[in-house]
């Protein structure tokens, strides 16, 4: 082979071989660092890309106007037939009082029907059985202790407990504000940021949303309705609930 020839071969082949080292070696550093461009005078250049990322949170307080009860009919007897219908007419009555006052989200809850035993020396013995028929609705909370007593006058034996809630659509206005204060809070906590460190934000890269409204927990009620003899009504009130909104913004610099 021609001397020439096989210099001229030598060079070509460095030459593409520093070519694709070079290449690779560029496609592992955009890997390695991301880069955005810029334009400038002379073109474009490029840069590092910079995010901070900071969470805002909102709340709001809203009166609780809505009460959830829980009552029912508790019946004890000596057979599982007279048991069974003591209950169905006692927990008929309640029902039907509670439709005539428009309750909301009427449903039954529970039904059951159990053995008792005694025990005496060691020996097991059936003495009767005992039924319930629990129920859940809502109601105007400034309804509530009225209903209340009428429902133990009506046949109800059981006040298994309450809870206070606010309006669906108080709910929902109330995340939305909630949510917009969160934004904010998450928007002012990155321009402190940025301006302590004397730079500069450019633009909202990504947003993610989180709001939840946890339910109160229930005021517990005595087991058995005891009230139904007293002429003073039960007073029940209300209180308010929190509505919480978290927003999590990931900002450009």
């Amino acid at each position: 082979m021609n001397c020439s020839v096989l210099v001229q071969s030598r060079w070509n082949f460095w030459h593409q071989f520093r070519v694709a080292a070079l290449a690779l070696g560029l496609i592992t550093l955009s890997f390695a660092n991301p880069v955005v461009a810029q334009e400038s005078k002379g073109g474009f250049e490029t840069r590092p890309s910079k995010t901070l990322t900071v969470t805002g949170r909102g709340v709001e307080t809203i009166p609780t106007t809505l009460t959830q009860v829980r009552l029912g009919v508790e019946v004890q007897g000596k057979t599982a037939q007279e048991v069974q219908q003591e209950v169905a007419r006692r927990s008929s009555a309640v029902v039907a009082l509670l439709r005539s006052r428009n309750v909301e989200k009427l449903q039954t809850t529970g039904i059951s029907l159990n053995p008792i035993y005694s025990y005496n020396n060691n020996v097991q013995r059936l003495t009767g059985y005992t039924a319930t028929n629990i129920v859940s609705f809502r109601i105007n909370t400034e309804q509530t202790g009225t209903l209340l007593d009428e429902a133990v006058k009506a046949g109800a034996t059981r006040i298994d407990g309450i809870n206070f809630v606010a309006a669906d659509s108080a709910i929902a206005a109330a995340q939305q504000q909630a949510l917009r204060e969160a934004t904010q809070d998450a928007q002012q906590q990155a321009n402190a940021v940025l301006s302590a460190l004397n730079l500069q934000s450019k633009e909202v890269v990504s947003i993610q949303i989180n709001s939840a409204s946890p339910p109160q927990p229930p005021i517990p009620y005595g087991r058995e309705a005891a009230l139904a003899d007293k002429a003073v009504p039960t007073p029940v009130i209300g209180g308010e609930q929190e509505v919480e909104g978290s927003v999590t913004l990931q900002i450009s610099y």
